[in-house]
């Protein structure tokens, strides 16, 4: 396995190749790129959708047919914006979606491969920017570029997550060097590989840490999360969203999931690798079904990676004590990633109070009861260290 052919990299890992405000999207977009770019603004106002019902669909399922990737993903991120901010922009969630919204937004969803709604690949993934060209993806050098209200706690909150994205690309660089290593037998190869991984999970977990620095729990709860839920068990569209001008979907409502950062797809490649398994039952649904929602390629490298792995026998079978200790420490720090993400979810969401219709304390972005699906796989993963499978 190499990164190169998911369109990965070590710098990089699952982040985009390119840099957001890099794409030139054609003249005929300046409606809707005005639109987006104003998107606080018309948010503030109270009365967004008389504003984005006036925008022109500038032949989005025609332009598509050529576009390159890197156009499709920025476009994505746009209209992905403008139709949460149609959604969740003023008190009442709407029936349907107008047309000059939909059309476009399943156009460009299927041409992705994705759901037609906010994914977290053009919430995190493809929205941001380097503000030194020639320095590192750092938070001290990165800027979210598309935004609903914006402010400090808004960008952090994104930001964060791509610092995270951007330190994890070396270990997934590792992860399919350990594939190689497993498959030949190369204890001491694996052994080095898996330490210098848990240094980086060391990194990854204390830029994870300092989200609270400049993201309010409060802040985050009544002005960021409210734009990223989607329709699929959200009391507020009990029927889902209806697609105007959409033959596919024939006026049936749609219950699509809400980004969340469970659609990240580092955690399900260490999982991966590792080979951790979590039991069947309906939080393991769930995880099944947020895998369609990550863009094509990554999909494509988690389900090669679970399939090409054979670390967990290989460790097992070696009876290696410096590589098992390798093992388990990265699955420790994994299940730490978990407990942090778990205790995040209390405090920015469960602990708050609800805010109205939509923005349920209880209930995921992903239309999830999160708690228990937190717990749930931060204690599998725990379960299956090394240590607890070796007689």
């Amino acid at each position: 396995m190499k990164l190169s052919d998911y369109a990965m990299s070590a710098e990089r890992g699952f982040l985009s190749s390119f840099e957001l405000p890099e794409i030139a999207l054609p003249d005929e977009w300046a409606p809707v790129l005005h639109a987006a770019e104003d998107l606080s603004a018309l948010i503030t106002s109270g009365r967004i959708r008389h504003f984005l019902d006036q925008l022109p669909d500038p032949g989005v399922a025609a332009w598509a047919k050529g576009a390159s990737d890197a156009e499709l993903r920025a476009a994505m991120v746009r209209y992905s914006f403008l139709v949460q901010a149609y959604v969740w922009g003023e008190a009442e969630a709407p029936v349907s979606l107008p047309a000059n919204l939909a059309v476009p937004m399943v156009a460009l969803a299927d041409a992705l491969g994705q759901a037609p709604l906010l994914p977290y690949s053009a919430y995190v993934l493809d929205n941001w920017a380097r503000l030194d060209e020639a320095g590192g993806i750092t938070l001290d050098n990165i800027a979210m570029i598309q935004n609903f209200l914006g402010g400090a706690d808004e960008n952090w909150f994104v930001l964060v997550h791509v610092a995270i994205e951007a330190t994890a690309g070396r270990a997934l660089e590792l992860a399919c060097e350990l594939v190689d290593c497993a498959a030949a037998n190369d204890v001491a190869g694996a052994t080095a590989r898996l330490e210098e991984m848990s240094e980086v999970w060391g990194r990854i977990n204390a830029i994870f840490d300092r989200m609270p620095e400049r993201c309010d729990p409060y802040i985050y709860y009544q002005r960021v999360r409210p734009y990223i839920h989607g329709w699929a068990n959200n009391p507020a569209l009990p029927g889902g969203l209806v697609y105007d001008g959409v033959e596919k979907f024939g006026g049936i409502g749609q219950a699509f999931r809400g980004q969340t950062g469970s659609q990240s797809s580092i955690v399900p490649s260490m999982d991966a690798l590792f080979g951790v398994v979590h039991s069947n039952d309906p939080l393991r649904a769930f995880l099944d079904e947020l895998h369609q929602y990550r863009p094509v390629p990554h999909r494509k490298f988690i389900d090669d990676l679970r399939a090409q792995s054979t670390l967990r026998a290989f460790a097992t079978a070696s009876g290696d004590a410096a590589l098992k200790d390798a093992f388990n420490a990265n699955l420790t720090h994994v299940a730490n990633f978990r407990t942090r993400h778990l205790e995040y979810a209390a405090s920015y969401i469960n602990k708050q109070a609800s805010s109205g219709a939509g923005n349920d304390p209880d209930v995921g972005t992903g239309g999830t009861p999160f708690m228990k699906y937190l717990k749930k796989h931060r204690d599998e993963n725990r379960a299956q260290l090394l240590e607890n499978l070796i007689a």
